[in-house]
């Protein structure tokens, strides 16, 4: 009887390289915004920082005092996007005028819910003002109804 020997390929698949087959993708116009993902738990968003050539250092002041945070490219390495190359944000991700920031997203709801209760507030004083001018007996204004409906055409229900 004869041996023979059978070499066997122990490379894994993944390090096997295979022409990738993709799908060719629509064209659409570019985003001069593209950002790269929020690390969990935190949202991005562009803040301006400057307008007309000019700094607007009293927006940024106010967007850091809210807690935003800039992000610096060297904290996404892989990510190809226009970096402020020299000055006082040096190294941040910006695109014409604009910064790229984060805050975390508990102040998000925050800051979301303190706006909506001031908005009713005024809404509640305007009422309350409109409601007390209604003081002739023949003219008299109910509680206004805040509700809107939009329908797209067809019968209504």
């Amino acid at each position: 009887m004869q041996q023979t020997e059978m070499k066997v390929n122990r490379t894994s698949r993944a390090k096997e390289t295979r022409e990738k087959k993709a799908m060719r993708k629509p064209w659409a116009p570019p985003s001069m915004l593209d950002a790269p993902p929020a690390p969990d738990g935190f949202k991005h968003r562009w803040i301006r920082s400057e307008t007309r050539g000019f700094d607007d250092t009293k927006n940024v002041s106010a967007k850091l005092r809210e807690g935003w945070e800039l992000v610096r490219s060297d904290e996404y390495p892989d990510f190809e996007l226009p970096v402020v190359e020299s000055g006082k944000y040096e190294g941040v991700f910006g695109v014409g005028g604009l910064l790229l920031a984060r805050i975390p997203e508990e102040t998000v709801s925050e800051r979301t819910e303190y706006f909506e209760s001031r908005s009713k507030d005024q809404m509640d004083a305007v009422d309350h003002d409109m409601l007390r001018e209604n003081a002739h007996s023949t003219m008299t204004i109910s509680k206004p109804d805040r509700q809107s409906r939009v329908t797209f055409g067809g019968p209504q229900k």
